[in-house]
């Protein structure tokens, strides 16, 4: 079986479906429906990169890559959500054992969310670390269970830079989240108060970026070992792409009616005008949406494939998504224009999806401009 359709990817469709009837009331609401997080548990999502060892699917960035599309197609917010659910226990892999087990002790279903930013600090204590800060843009933090978010660790030298996984419970949560696009995110702000974390719940920062343990001699996690940074923009532009092909199948399908349903009259041009504008742009959107599938289908392979990354497939993987998201935004915005004003209906679905791949191209990781300094420099250090 291909894994982009496997049994993750089918569920996907059911998923769509579901966040399809209620993308415009959670669209409203500012977040996901729970009737949409209980269906990504059903389906798995929570498990696809937990080890077998606690009962998870440990499975490929292919097959997600495919379901994340599948629910993008309807729901970009939907789409987002499941990603990084599916793929943020990639960094519980890297925590000592003892963390790993309190996090999967209840079932590797635990919703895991993340910011990896350096926004708050802490100070050691015995067995431990004491945390305090204000962590933005947690997505679906209302559905998680765990959360991890990085602290600078402050002492006699420079700070280090460490991960730390919390209770949902333990955090605060302050409601911050009112963007254009992706509104039902839910992307709100964690807040720790001075919360004790104890050292098996303590990882290393700089292990996850490389995709190996801290420690050369420890067992590698049982996890995709690819570097963060060869497989972050991944996370964020797939469900990009499944937007993209949504929108594209939603002017294919009104452009197909306009031409049937549309009376030719005398002397007026009416669709026939226009019907090379048309042809041409579902062609060039098309093939275009299909490139970035090809790109995004290498970055997947590359992962799974579990050999150790070179800079320049890091840094070229890097690029690609940071790409990918500007080929999308070109083809999404063409599209919406395409529609006129029925793409512009303010309770139709296109205007929804283009107004979320658009927010989706701010994303930190998905710029462009770094992700070609980043490559072009790991060719020269190559040289």
């Amino acid at each position: 079986m291909n894994e982009a359709s496997g049994p993750l990817t089918a569920a996907a469709r059911d998923i769509a479906r579901i966040a399809a009837g209620l993308a415009d009331g959670m669209d409203g609401d500012r977040q996901l429906s729970a009737d949409v997080i209980k269906a990504m548990i059903d389906a798995g999502f929570m498990r696809h990169f937990v080890p077998a060892e606690f009962g998870g699917r440990a499975g490929t960035f292919r097959e997600l890559l495919g379901a994340v599309t599948a629910i993008g197609e309807q729901c970009a917010a939907s789409a987002w959500c499941a990603s990084l659910f599916a793929s943020t226990p990639r960094l519980v892999s890297f925590f000592p054992p003892e963390g790993r087990r309190e996090v999967w002790a209840d079932g590797p279903d635990a919703g895991v969310v993340c910011s990896v930013l350096p926004f708050g600090e802490a100070v050691a204590e015995k067995d431990g670390l004491r945390v305090s800060g204000r962590w933005p843009y947690i997505s679906a933090i209302e559905f998680a269970d765990w959360v991890i978010v990085c602290p600078k660790v402050l002492g006699d030298g420079e700070p280090e830079l460490r991960l730390v996984v919390v209770p949902r419970a333990e955090c605060q949560v302050e409601d911050t989240w009112f963007s254009v696009g992706m509104r039902a995110t839910g992307s709100n702000t964690v807040v720790l108060d001075d919360v004790f974390v104890p050292a098996h719940r303590v990882g290393d920062r700089t292990a996850v970026f490389a995709g190996r343990p801290a420690d050369p001699g420890a067992e590698p996690p049982a996890a995709p070992l690819a570097p963060l940074a060869a497989v972050n923009g991944l996370t964020f532009v797939v469900p990009a792409l499944g937007a993209a092909r949504g929108a594209l199948a939603l002017l294919s399908d009104y452009l197909g009616k306009k031409i049937r349903d549309t009376p030719v009259l005398p002397g007026v041009p009416g669709v026939a005008g226009n019907l090379a504008t048309y042809e041409t742009v579902l062609a060039r959107s098309a093939a275009e949406i299909d490139a970035v599938q090809l790109l995004l289908e290498r970055i997947a392979d590359l992962a799974d494939r579990q050999e150790e990354f070179t800079p320049v497939e890091v840094a070229r993987n890097a690029r690609d998504s940071a790409f990918a998201i500007e080929v999308l935004v070109t083809a999404v915005n063409r599209i919406f224009r395409t529609a006129g004003t029925n793409g512009q209906a303010a309770d139709g679905p296109l205007q929804r999806l283009w107004r979320d791949v658009n927010s989706m191209a701010t994303h930190q990781a998905l710029q462009f401009e770094p992700t070609a300094r980043n490559y072009t420099r790991s060719l020269f250090a190559r040289a």
